[in-house]
């Protein structure tokens, strides 16, 4: 079974994005703008599509350690009720938007942006509306394989 661990966000120096596994299910960060005085640290802990049903959890610290017991401990609470269908559906997701993105970042438009129904993935594929189904197999940014 994976465990937690912690990487360093590569756009904020002092936040770490906390995984379990390859599934990312929250953060562990220093608040910006706030009062010396306040709580300085901040963690979240939950994912798509969890968050979607309201289950998730965050909450203040006044230091990186008691925000990293604190998600910890709500960790604990949250995994149980976490099955394995939420992590199969956050990967689908992230499949589905890195599909996306590289088909924005290439200029190709997909085929529902089309009149004809139809276009080329970024593989070289063709693709049409009937087959960017991303809720039911074969996904269609895997192209059957080929990407």
């Amino acid at each position: 079974m994976p465990q937690l661990t912690r990487r360093k966000d590569t756009e904020r120096p002092d936040c770490w994005n906390v995984y379990f596994g390859d599934v990312g299910v929250g953060a562990i960060g220093r608040r910006a703008g706030v009062p010396l005085h306040v709580d300085q640290w901040e963690w979240s802990c939950g994912f798509y599509p969890l968050s979607l049903r309201g289950v998730s959890v965050g909450g203040m610290a006044q230091s990186f350690e008691q925000a990293r017991d604190a998600f910890g401990a709500a960790w604990l609470e949250l995994q149980p009720r976490i099955e394995e269908t939420d992590y199969a559906e956050n990967r689908r997701q992230r499949a589905w938007t890195a599909w996306k993105y590289t088909m924005h970042d290439a200029s190709l438009p997909p085929p529902t942006q089309l009149a004809s129904g139809r276009a080329q993935c970024f593989c070289g594929v063709e693709i049409d509306n009937k087959g960017l189904t991303i809720t039911s197999p074969p996904p269609i940014w895997r192209c059957n394989e080929v990407c």
